[in-house]
């Protein structure tokens, strides 16, 4: 991957990193807070509100940092050590992690009686985007230890 690609892709990680903090530390508990105010019967789902919308863009913090690593990792030409397995693994468990959250939020939403249908749809989606994302995981890492088995095989060739 040419140096120029790496290095833009690295500056847009850091802007998405920027921007999801910000709306950990300012979007999320205002919004809550009016959320609260506006339906005060579900006021009690606040905090819990903010917990699991702050974990779901940790979530997404961590897998960016992970994507980071791996394109650090891609210009140093050393992909195919464990070191790339380890962050991949990371990078599925924070998506199978935000996944619950969203089926979680879900079924919460629901027991209490402030799922609109629309909600629901989100719910629904966010849960079938994570177990696709999930699987592609699955296959990409499936891809990283057969092109490894095949540097090594080449290796011992040469």
């Amino acid at each position: 991957m040419h140096r120029a690609t790496i290095l833009t892709l690295k500056t847009l990680l850091v802007a998405m990193i920027a921007l999801l903090l910000a709306c950990q530390l300012f979007m999320v508990p205002g919004v809550a807070r009016q959320s609260a105010e506006r339906y005060s019967d579900l006021s009690r789902l606040e905090v819990p509100g903010i917990v699991v919308a702050v974990l779901f863009l940790l979530c997404v913090q961590v897998v960016l940092v992970c994507v980071w690593q791996l394109l650090s990792m891609v210009r140093a030409a050393s992909i195919f050590g464990d070191d790339a397995f380890r962050f991949v693994d990371i990078i599925l468990g924070c998506i199978v992690l935000a996944t619950v959250l969203i089926a979680a939020s879900g079924v919460i939403l629901t027991g209490a009686g402030a799922a609109s249908p629309s909600i629901m749809l989100l719910c629904a989606l966010g849960v079938v985007v994570g177990a696709g994302l999930s699987l592609l995981i699955v296959v990409m890492r499936g891809l990283l230890k057969n092109a490894r088995q095949l540097q090594q095989d080449l290796a011992e060739v040469v």
